[in-house]
Parts: C-alpha cells; sequence; structure tokens
C-alpha cells in the first residue's frame, strides 16, 4: 500500500481552538455532553432498556448502541475517570475482570474467529465519551470488512441490540 501526506497546517489551529471552545462553555455555565455510562450505571433498572448484559458493584459490560460489528461490547466502571492511570490498581484489576467477562461472553454467544480488545483514551484517540474511559470488544469474523465497507463505507450489522442483548444474558444466565 503506498500512503501518501496531506498537509493542513491549519487543521493545528481547529483542533486547539476546540479546547479553548470548550473552556468558553464551561465558563459560560453551559452544561458538559451527557454521560451515557454515568447515567446508565445510575439506573439498574432500566439496564434491559440501556442493552446492559452485566453489572457489578464495580462497573458494567453493555451493548454498543452504534457498534462496528455484531455484538460489539463496552465495559466501564461506575466511577467516570477519563484515562487508565486515573484509577487506583484495584480499580483497574476490577476493569480488566470485566473485560476478561466480556471475551468469555462474547466467545459463548458470537463464536467470532477473533476479538479487538481496545482502550481510546482522550478525544484525539477516538474516545467518543472521554470523560469516562471505557473498554471496546469488537467481535470479527473473517471476511466481515467487505465491498460493502470498502466501497459503499456501509457496516452491515446482522442483528438488532435487543437480540443481541438477550443472547449476551442467556450466556450470562448460564455462567451463575
Amino acid at each position: 500500500m503506498n500512503h501518501q501526506s496531506l498537509w493542513a497546517p491549519w487543521r493545528m489551529a481547529y483542533l486547539r481552538g476546540l479546547d479553548e471552545r470548550a473552556g468558553a462553555e464551561r465558563l459560560a455555565g453551559e452544561q458538559p455532553p451527557r454521560n451515557f455510562l454515568a447515567d446508565y450505571w445510575q439506573h439498574p433498572a432500566r439496564d434491559r432498556e440501556h442493552h446492559v448484559v452485566h453489572r457489578n458493584e464495580h462497573g458494567m459490560i453493555l451493548l454498543n448502541r452504534y457498534p462496528y460489528s455484531n455484538g460489539h461490547l463496552l465495559v466501564a466502571l461506575g466511577e467516570a475517570r477519563p484515562t487508565l492511570l486515573d484509577y487506583d490498581a484495584a480499580q483497574r484489576a476490577e476493569l480488566w475482570k470485566l473485560v476478561d467477562l466480556a471475551a468469555l461472553l462474547v466467545r459463548r454467544t458470537l463464536n467470532p474467529q477473533g476479538i479487538n480488545i481496545g482502550v481510546n483514551e482522550g478525544r484525539a484517540a477516538g474516545a467518543g465519551l472521554p470523560e469516562h474511559l471505557h473498554v471496546h470488544l469488537v467481535p470479527r469474523w473473517s471476511g466481515d470488512v467487505n465491498f460493502m465497507a470498502a466501497i459503499g463505507g456501509l457496516r452491515m450489522i446482522p442483528d438488532s441490540l435487543d437480540g443481541v442483548h438477550d443472547a449476551y444474558a442467556r450466556a450470562v444466565a448460564r455462567l451463575d
């Protein structure tokens, strides 16, 4: 593959301006974006509606509403912090226990050929919710990126969120 660089020096001024505008909004008393993970954490009675497949006293595993592939899970601790190192060692251990459980659920429920597991820290790294660190688990199959994604710019998600949630819930019930 032959990559070329596109130089856009004006872009850095734009990126720096994003932080300045965010600071101005806070000073003006504007509300920050709603943290849906914190909201979901505070309302366990609404777990089915929010597609939470498992929770414990430390955190939760839930479906991504905008999945990269079928069964894409998020893992988050209940306490919102922006980076992995903002949590202490015991909290990080609990996060990774939940990631281990999520990987087990993906394997038992969907039997993918692989799983991408990753953390995006900060907006520049792709975090859509930079104030609440979370881990992505994306089930993968050979051929899941095909002409629809490459040519058409479309992702094919073959099941509904409710259907996948129910499949994960059955897998969680079998663990007990």
